[in-house]
């Protein structure tokens, strides 16, 4: 199957088979309870590993290969990468296991835990995993966001059921079918479906403020 990279699809291979990834509503409700995927999307994105990443692509421009061997050394432990196998786990149909591992009992105790690593590093896990929930719970399409649809609270859920009802509605479409759209899929249906929105999106909104305070200030000037 082809995937479908713009709308957060996936096709990784290794020397045996293809795994397909698709971050679907149907898949995304999989990572857990509606608490339980943002917290996963927020371990993928405000943990350590996924700080050094970002702040290493912000200096550097990429990501330099002491700071991925210090991620990937079996020395290093994250919530971030362990929240990663749980998205990719979710969003593909397979056993992943041989590309990220797993956790296996220890024969210390019925509560201990050995990682075994699989073929993909603990890097390219954390970076795999926050597209596939970016594209399943936020969106990524370039699409005009008007301000009154935007807010900066923090919502503790997310209710892909809600999403899965919404596209139902909207597009008349079968619940399988509804449940197999990604956010970011979902975003371009509806902008196609309602293209012309009245209002401002929120750079709108601050380019006019800021000529109207400019005008203002100059018409106080010669006042003056």
């Amino acid at each position: 199957m082809t995937p479908l990279t713009e709308i957060g699809e996936m096709l990784i291979s290794d020397a045996s088979r293809d795994y397909f990834f698709r971050p679907s509503f149907g898949n995304m409700s999989r990572i857990g309870s509606p608490a339980e995927i943002v917290e996963r999307f927020a371990e993928l994105h405000t943990s350590e590993a996924p700080r050094l990443l970002s702040a290493a692509v912000a200096a550097y421009g990429d990501i330099p290969g002491w700071l991925l061997a210090y991620i990937n050394s079996p020395s290093f432990s994250s919530s971030a990468i362990f929240a990663g196998m749980i998205v990719m786990q979710a969003c593909c149909d397979d056993d992943i296991s041989t590309l990220v591992g797993e956790l296996r009992p220890s024969k210390r105790g019925r509560r201990a835990f050995v990682f075994r690593r699989g073929s993909l590093p603990a890097s390219d896990i954390i970076i795999l995993g926050q597209s596939l929930i970016t594209h399943g719970i936020i969106g990524k399409a370039k699409v005009r966001r008007l301000q009154r649809h935007e807010t900066n609270s923090f919502v503790s859920e997310f209710s892909a059921f809600e999403y899965i009802s919404a596209a139902r509605n909207h597009f008349s479409m079968p619940r399988a079918e509804a449940e197999q759209l990604t956010m970011t899929e979902f975003q371009l249906l509806i902008n196609a479906k309602y293209p012309d929105q009245k209002g401002f999106t929120a750079e709108e909104y601050d380019a006019v403020a800021d000529e109207y305070m400019k005008k203002k200030a100059r018409r106080l000037a010669k006042a003056a």
